[in-house]
């Protein structure tokens, strides 16, 4: 066959009922679609298997990630065009809807097409998930155990990839952009602003929950003079901290423990700062988790938690877990909406007093951590395995996307433990928050 690509156009176009807004190179060397439009690697009919076994999101991952599909040229171009495609309508995305593909199928004309894309696939065989994905996981959902295993698929995939792609700081969450900034003066802007909204004064005691490779836990004790105790599931990231706090001669100020936030004891904290860990704790425990940590701060203590938000459901039990996300990135990992967190946090007793978006600053992020993963490839498909690698790749810059188009946010929420009436010891605009003295 020397006419794949042209074939699966007319193919792709008589299932979508309208042009097709890409091109395809397929692996025959042959290509066709539309002059300038991103351009869809197909490099083995394997991938087209896939989608047939899986329709949508899936199946399209585990083509991306076994290396049987790729971009050339615009990756974010193609995404767009292929969440068009494969998703539900959204603002700014072209594309028939779920439902109108699905009343598509008796169409005769389309029937023809289906068998047509089933003889070019080759052997009607489903073939197996490339090995990044992750293992069945043992247990009811967010559990300890079940927990542990989720957070060790994302985070223990070596500490030296991670460095490649986050760069020095080694923060792993949403940095807060100026014009001009590079990835690292962003991310120290970030951890500061947390540190000046919790209001940080010299020997406070900090909870940091989902401390990650310590550079929150760093900065608040190097700037401030606060002490530390930083947790995390993860024992390589637990282990990485530990080193940076030695190297740094910190060990007075910061300890770092594989812990879970509902195995804390040694409260009152001053104050606790939770960044890009609560996506990890499920709405079902999402009251356990506010409660926990309103137990464990002092009075007219404060909490801030910055997280991944997704727009409401028209139906909450709608809601679905992304299936790539759940099986290649964060296992069990769910979002909610800003309004479901903020009241989880006032029903566990806690006062609301700061909501600030940062979602435009998060696509940013995202954007230079492709950029870092890009540049440093072949390192990065040497310290892990190049499914990984693609995993990163797709997962940061599909989420961008996400992000530019308000399908995600993410908010940073202060709270505070009241101390009775009278003064929260807050600005009295909250927006002036304090520099380090």
């Amino acid at each position: 066959m020397t006419d794949a690509a042209p074939r699966l156009t007319a193919l792709a176009e008589t299932l979508l009922g309208s042009p097709l807004p890409l091109r395809i190179r397929a692996w025959d060397g042959s290509e066709a679609g539309p002059p300038g439009a991103p351009v869809l690697v197909v490099r083995h009919r394997r991938a087209l298997r896939r989608l047939l076994w899986k329709p949508g999101e899936l199946g399209l991952a585990r083509g991306w990630v076994a290396g049987e599909l790729d971009a050339d040229g615009d990756l974010y171009g193609l995404l767009e065009q292929l969440a068009g495609l494969l998703w539900e309508r959204e603002p700014g995305l072209a594309g028939p809807s779920r439902t109108e593909n699905l009343a598509r199928l008796r169409d005769p004309q389309v029937r023809s097409a289906v068998r047509d894309l089933v003889r070019i696939a080759g052997p009607w065989t489903q073939p197996a998930p490339p090995p990044e994905e992750a293992v069945r996981r043992v247990g009811a959902v967010h559990t300890r155990r079940r927990d542990r295993q989720a957070v060790s698929h994302h985070y223990d995939v070596g500490n030296a990839f991670y460095e490649r792609v986050l760069g020095p700081s080694m923060v792993y969450s949403c940095a807060y952009w100026r014009p001009g900034h590079t990835l690292e003066e962003a991310q120290h802007d970030k951890l500061d602003l947390v540190c000046r909204k919790l209001g940080l004064e010299e020997g406070a005691r900090l909870l940091d929950v989902g401390c990650g490779w310590g550079s929150m836990a760093l900065h608040a004790a190097r700037t401030y003079g606060v002490k530390v105790t930083g947790i995390t599931l993860s024992r390589e990231q637990a282990g990485y901290a530990r080193k940076r706090v030695a190297e740094e001669g910190l060990a007075d100020r910061v300890e770092i423990r594989v812990q879970d936030y509902r195995d804390v004891r040694d409260g009152p904290y001053d104050v606790i700062s939770s960044i890009g860990m609560a996506e990890h704790v499920g709405a079902a425990r999402y009251r356990e988790y506010a409660g926990a940590l309103f137990a464990l701060l002092r009075p007219g203590g404060r909490l801030l938690n910055h997280q991944i938000a997704r727009r409401p459901e028209p139906d909450e039990s709608a809601y679905r877990i992304d299936a790539f996300i759940d099986a290649y990135v964060f296992p069990d990992g769910e979002l909610s909406p800003l309004g479901s967190t903020v009241g989880e946090l006032e029903r566990a007793g806690f006062e609301v007093r700061d909501v600030e978006s940062l979602r435009e600053h998060y696509a940013l992020t995202l954007r230079a951590w492709v950029t870092r993963l890009e540049e440093h490839w072949e390192e990065a498909v040497r310290l892990t395995s190049p499914g990984r690698a693609r995993v990163w790749r797709l997962y940061m810059a599909a989420s961008a996307l996400g992000f530019e188009h308000g399908r995600l946010g993410v908010n940073q929420v202060l709270a505070v433990r009241p101390d009775g009436p009278g003064p929260s010891g807050l600005p009295l605009r909250t927006r002036d928050w304090p520099a380090a003295s």
